[in-house]
Parts: structure tokens; sequence; C-alpha cells
């Protein structure tokens, strides 16, 4: 939809080191830091569906040359200390640690609203129009700067043969500042916000191959999304439990799990509905649903990994979204499949091949429920050949070729992006 000379141009560094000494077999300490920056420069003719937007009958799509320039640049580090202690006949195992964050995002925007570029999706027409150089000035631009500090505690506890507890707590907070120009209006808002997060689990094996779990948690996540009027969201709440069973079957080769889940989010940002390029925040969102997953070795050779979803996903309050919306891009049903086989005597030893098996349920594509993702089922393959130090393989992902909208976009005129057709990609792997 776009013109020939449309281009994203990226680079990026990241800097980093992990530090870890052990003062002895029960205590040690770690320390790791990462910096990364990313920056990327954006030409194209792009759509906006609030300036007219594509006339599904004649086929005839609204654009407009925008160039954008994006920095982001993150600088996190994470200090812990972790030992294993006794009180009488408990074990404990304590971790304790400080994580530092901080990210700047920096957006200008160069959009010329007024050279309009219309393109007909079903017979398109390129270099109709001279593309104009980039504006002296941005037409808007972002500042975003966030910095997080996370304490944490947590021990894991062995009460007696069988029962483990783990019982932790989190204190985060957040400092944010936004600063938007629009129109040639500057605005800037601050906020902070801090909260405590408990975390819970607990696991219990009667016997040598079956285990019960529950694990209860809240999360707490700022948001780097801002409202069209330049107000950044508030932070991210969130609150869930899981109970399960885990199982080793095949002499404990294959591991299973059956799990419920429950997590509901507040104040969780998506694309505003009158101007998809910001966002609002929905006042609460629930996901519970059922999950089967099985990994391991069937016979010798023979590996799988497969897995099954039920999730019922829903907006449970919002004053602007009708409640009982299913949420966007999350489907009702979903399973998956991988097999390999590995041929273990003979000549042919170390020769393998493998199939995958993809579903996917329908969709729907945003929270006002206004059009569905059909559902879409692909089949990939692999053939490999491992031997000594090396390993030769070849993936043949989508084989059938399959039509399908992979992702959720944000409007349905917008941001729908189609998956990837059939491929195929090679490996040499060496390890010395």
């Amino acid at each position: 939809m776009g013109e020939p000379d449309d281009r994203v141009e990226s680079d990026f560094l990241s800097l980093g080191y992990d530090f870890k000494h052990e003062f002895n077999d029960r205590w040690s300490f770690r320390n790791s830091f990462r910096y990364l920056e990313s920056n990327d420069d954006i030409r194209a003719a792009l759509s906006f569906p609030f300036i007219g937007g594509l006339n599904e009958t004649t086929g005839i799509l609204n654009r407009v040359f925008a160039e954008q320039a994006v920095t982001n640049e993150t600088l996190a580090m994470q200090t812990s200390v972790i030992g294993e202690f006794s009180t009488g006949s408990i074990e404990h195992t304590l971790l304790a640690g400080v994580d530092f964050a901080s990210y700047d995002l920096a957006s200008d925007s160069f959009t010329d609203f007024s050279l309009r570029t219309p393109i007909d999706i079903f017979d398109p027409e390129y270099n109709t129009i001279n593309r104009p150089n980039r504006l002296n000035d941005p037409t808007s631009s972002e500042r975003i700067r966030t910095d997080a500090i996370t304490l944490y505690l947590q021990d894991r506890v062995e009460l007696f043969d069988g029962l483990t507890l783990l019982a932790g707590l989190n204190y985060e907070t957040v400092d944010q500042t936004t600063k938007t120009t629009r129109n040639a209006v500057t605005t800037e808002e601050e906020l902070s916000d801090d909260a405590v997060t408990p975390r819970l689990g607990l696991v219990y094996q009667p016997l040598e191959n079956l285990a019960f779990y529950a694990n209860y948690s809240r999360s707490f996540y700022p948001s780097a999304a801002v409202t069209v009027d330049g107000d950044p969201l508030d932070p991210e709440e969130g609150e869930g439990f899981e109970i399960g069973v885990k199982t080793e079957l095949f002499d404990r080769r294959l591991l299973a799990t059956l799990s419920y889940f429950n997590l509901t989010k507040e104040n969780v940002a998506t694309a505003d509905p009158n101007d998809p390029r910001f966002s609002v925040a929905t006042g609460e969102q629930n996901s519970q649903g059922i999950e089967l997953n099985a990994v391991g070795e069937i016979l010798p050779g023979w590996n799988l990994i497969a897995s099954y979803a039920y999730i019922d996903a829903e907006v449970t309050e919002d004053n602007r979204i009708a409640i009982g919306n299913r949420l966007a891009g999350v489907p009702e049903h979903s399973a998956s499949l991988w097999t390999t086989y590995k041929i273990q005597s003979g000549n042919l030893d170390g020769l393998g091949f493998g199939l995958g098996l993809n579903w996917v349920g329908e969709r729907q594509g945003d929270l006002q429920n206004s059009f569905e993702l059909d559902s879409y089922f692909l089949t990939n393959a692999a053939i490999f050949y491992e031997r000594d130090d090396w390993e030769f393989r070849l993936n043949f992902n989508n084989i059938f070729d399959v039509n399908y909208i992979q992702g959720t976009p944000r409007t349905r005129t917008r941001g729908v992006e189609p998956g990837n057709p059939f491929s195929v990609t090679g490996l040499v792997r060496y390890q010395f």
C-alpha cells in the first residue's frame, strides 16, 4: 500500500555484562547490566483512517507522506543475592535484590497532511506524485522518560517432604515525564506511582511422578502509551492465580501439565478508536482458561512438544467498550504440535525429520468486536542431520502457503499484517 521508495532504516546497539560470584556452595551474588539503543528513520506513504481511510467499495485508500525519527534508549541494572540455609528441619532458599531501569523515548514526526496520495488497492499506480523533502520542523513530537526501581524479597521453603512453599514481596516505584508537542503547543505531564505486589506459590508432590501446584501474584507495569491529549496512561495493574497438576510419563521421559488460570488487568493500553495513533486505557480485562502441555521423549529419538489452550478473554469493566466484548487477537481455542524423530543407529545415525502443526481459532480484531480475524491452520516440516559437533538443518514453514492474518491490527483498515508465506530456511552449525 506504500510507494516503491518507502523505507525504514534502523540501527541497534546492545552492551552489557553478567557478573556472578559464589561465596560458597550455599550463597552467591549476581549483578548484570544492559544498555540498549535503537534508532529508526521512517519514510513512507501512510494510510490514516481518521482522514478518510479506505473506501471498501471503490478500493480508494487515502494516504499522506509521512516521516518519523524514533530513538529508544534503555538502561537496566539487576543485582541479587541468593542463599540457602536451615531453620531447624526447614530448608530455605532466599532471594533478595534490586532492579533499576530507565527508558527514554524520543519521537519526531514530519507529516504533510496537505499532500494527499490516494491509491487504488485493486489497481495501484505508483510514483504519481513526487515525495516532498523532509519538513524543517516536526509537526509533532514526544519525549517520554521513565525511571523504575524494584526491590524484591523471596523465600522458598521446604516445609516437609513433598510440600514446598514460595512467598515473595516486590516494592515497585515509577516516575514518568511525558512531553508532547502538537500544533505548536507543548504540554508536559509528570506521573509518579508505586505499588507493593505479593507472590505466593505452593507445590505438593504426593508421588514421585505427580505434583499439584497453585500460585497467586499481583503485577504492576508502567506504560509508555499516551492519550491524544498527550497525557500518560496510569500503570497497568494485574492480579492472577493458577492451579494445576504435573505428571511424568513413559519412565519420566514425558512431562505433562494441566492448568487453570485466571488473570485480571486494569488500565490496559489499547488503540484509541477515534485516533489509533494514540491510546486509551480499558477499565478491566479478564482472561481465564485451561492449558494442556506435553513435552519430552516418547521413544528413543522421538520427541514431542504439544499444547492446547482454551481462553475466555473479555472486557469486564469500561465506560466506552461494551462489557463482555472479547479481547482483540485472543483465540478461544488454539493448539500446536511439533514432533521430531532422529535415527539412532546405522549408516543414517543422526538423520532426523520434523513435523509441526499449528491451529489458531477465530479472533476479534479490536475491542469493539467490529470485525473478526479468520482461523488458520499451518503445516511446517524439517529435515536435519547431526553428527559430532556439526548440525545441518532445513526448515519448511507454511508448506501449503496458507493466507492468514497474524498479530492484532490497530483498526480494520490499519495495521493488518499478513502472515508469512511458504518459506525455506537453512542452518549450518558447528560447536566447539
